[in-house]
């Protein structure tokens, strides 16, 4: 792959100027995504499934088409895809319906420290309604979760787990596929988070055996306002909806109503039809440059860099070993939002503060973190000028006496 021309498909990327280094936040769209939703707009920007004239078959066709894009990308079926506001709905559903509807107070629900927010409050309030008890995988020195840690955790009254793929402010690549396995063994069903991996990984939920998948569609390279939420097709028909309104139901008779089947009863009211065909064209623009490209140049330039920041000295990196393009920092006795403040000045987009993932943020004891990540649009002159602009950062602080 080539960075140099792949830039040229991201139109925020023609101020040459901007160094855009917060993917993990929500990445860049480019044009075939951008001209893709306008074309549904400009052409048939009416409802799916509802409508019996030929605009409405087109729009249907596209939304749909989709749904089947995301199916081969993550290697699922076709009614296994359910389409959502985002990863943190789609996290929500699965607690909100599976975790309320099948959890006790006999029970545990294995988390992390590592979690985003959208994974483990969900998973708290269970804990608070059903009185299902929350337990912690303990990471290692590393911040990792490995194998022997979340055997200690595991019991036979583990009922349910839900863990990140990767992390947002670490970028460790957890052990997913052999702590699924041993999850199953106890009987108990796994939610992942998948959000950090879907852009830069390749999913196999079939060879995962996961239960749950979540995935947001603006981390890659899609837009705003789409996620996917994946289940096992028996579990998806076994959970009652959670919101109710138009096109998820099936009968409605003055005091009960019956709902249609997986994905479309999870899917009340107009769906993000624009939304969902712009993910499809992302798919197809990540699928055409290759996830094994993407995830070993986002390595190289991680690798590079790191190095790079490791010779300017009072740096401290919290994730060097890290698998994926996420770096983690501080520049030592300086507090990272007054940091963030000279990175804008050089117009580089990177992100200062909890990440949403508070929890792994004390358990590093700070009180926030600088996070620089890397993407296919990023190239080895973004990262030399991120590392002299942290240099200039770490010289100005100090001589300010910090």
């Amino acid at each position: 792959m080539n960075p140099y021309e792949i830039k040229k498909d991201f139109p925020v990327l023609e101020d040459i100027t901007l160094t855009y280094l917060d993917t993990a936040a929500s990445s860049l769209k480019p044009n075939i995504v951008l001209d893709t939703m306008d074309e549904y707009y400009k052409k048939y920007g009416v409802n799916v499934h509802r409508g019996v004239y030929n605009i409405s078959f087109i729009a249907t066709e596209k939304y749909e088409a989709s749904r089947n894009k995301v199916a081969t990308f993550i290697n699922s079926r076709f009614d296994e895809v359910v389409f959502t506001r985002g990863a943190s709905s789609a996290l929500n559903l699965v607690a909100s319906s599976y975790g309320l509807n099948n959890l006790t107070k006999d029970d545990e629900i294995i988390v992390s420290e590592l979690e985003h927010h959208s994974h483990v409050l969900p998973w708290q309030n269970v804990s608070n309604i059903t009185g299902a008890k929350l337990i912690y995988v303990p990471l290692n020195k590393e911040g990792r979760i490995t194998i022997e840690n979340f055997k200690k955790v595991l019991s036979n009254k583990t009922k349910f787990v839900a863990l990140n793929h990767v992390s947002n402010v670490m970028g460790y690549i957890a052990p997913i596929k052999e702590i699924i396995a041993l999850a199953h063994e106890k009987g108990a069903k796994v939610s992942i988070d998948a959000a950090q991996s879907a852009p830069h990984t390749k999913i196999d939920v079939k060879d995962l055996d996961c239960d749950f998948l979540a995935f947001s569609g603006h981390k890659m390279l899609g837009p705003t306002g789409i996620g996917v939420l994946y289940g096992k097709k028996d579990l998806l028909q076994g959970m009652p909806p959670i919101e109710f309104g138009g096109d998820m139901n099936d009968n409605v008779e003055k005091f009960a109503a019956s709902w249609k089947d997986t994905p479309y009863k999870f899917e009340t009211g107009t769906p993000p039809i624009a939304e969902a065909i712009g993910l499809g064209a992302a798919i197809d623009y990540i699928t055409n440059i290759g996830l094994n490209e993407i995830a070993k140049h986002e390595k190289e330039l991680k690798d590079y860099t790191v190095e790079k920041m490791k010779q300017i000295g009072d740096i401290e990196i919290y994730n060097p070993t890290s698998e994926t393009g996420i770096i983690s920092f501080n520049i030592k006795g300086v507090h990272p939002h007054d940091a963030i403040t000279f990175f804008d000045g050089d117009n580089i987009c990177m992100r200062a503060g909890h990440h949403c993932a508070q929890l792994v943020i004390k358990w590093l004891e700070v009180v926030a973190t600088l996070r620089v990540s890397i993407y296919l649009y990023n190239t080895k002159e973004d990262c030399d000028k991120f590392v002299e602009s942290l240099k200039n950062a770490r010289d100005f602080f100090k001589k300010m006496g910090f």
